[in-house]
């Protein structure tokens, strides 16, 4: 298995256990849950090889995929009930999938040779659009909207951290750990140590 494949494996399986994770918050069923975790694991990278004009789109030419995210889907519908915080696993689960999807959104880029800017842009795509997608048809506010959220930034930064690996001549490997790293670490400090972006705040004009 090459590294691409490993890579789009596990961020397929990681969001799909958060698709169903925000699944069960809103009690739906388990056609829902395999609905919605399918749509979470997969629709960064759909996105991504649309706009890549990559064919077949990646779970197309594998379906295992689609299987793969209903299996987490179902484990899920059985054992969420298990979960002390299910928002709180939510949320590392969640952030163990970003760093794992931009790596992989940005070695596809690399791999179809691209420029810098389009192995940025597609690193935060495929990291953050099926979270997108899966919180949005929930109607949960989605974590890459909320107020001074680390999340979009960390898949930027990590996707950069590649990038900057790359220029300096860095192994394709090299690279890609580094994107993971970096991606983690910045979610990780969100989640564990408060870290925030500043938020725009209007003030009433003087008199």
């Amino acid at each position: 298995m090459t590294l691409l494949a490993a890579l789009d494996y596990a961020s397929v399986v990681i969001f799909a256990l958060t698709g169903a994770l925000v699944a069960s918050r809103a009690q739906l069923d388990l056609v829902g849950f395999v609905f919605i975790a399918s749509l979470t694991a997969v629709g960064g990278g759909t996105i991504r090889d649309v706009l890549l004009d990559r064919n077949p789109v990646f779970w197309v030419g594998q379906p295992l995929f689609i299987g793969l995210a209903a299996g987490a889907a179902i484990v899920v519908f059985f054992t969420a009930h298990l979960l002390e915080s299910r928002y709180r696993s939510l949320l590392w689960l969640d952030a163990c999938a970003l760093a794992v999807a931009v790596p992989a959104g940005v070695a596809v880029a690399v791999a179809l040779g691209h420029p810098a800017a389009i192995v940025l842009i597609m690193g935060v795509i495929t990291g953050c659009l099926g979270g997108l997608m899966r919180d949005v048809v929930c109607n949960e506010v989605p974590l890459v909207l909320k107020q001074g959220e680390l999340y979009v930034t960390c898949a930027f930064a990590g996707s950069g951290a590649a990038v900057l690996v790359l220029w300096l001549g860095g192994a394709p490997g090299v690279a890609l750990l580094a994107c993971a790293g970096v991606t983690f670490a910045l979610r990780a400090g969100s989640l564990a140590l408060g870290w925030r972006l500043p938020v725009y705040k209007s003030f009433p004009p003087r008199q």
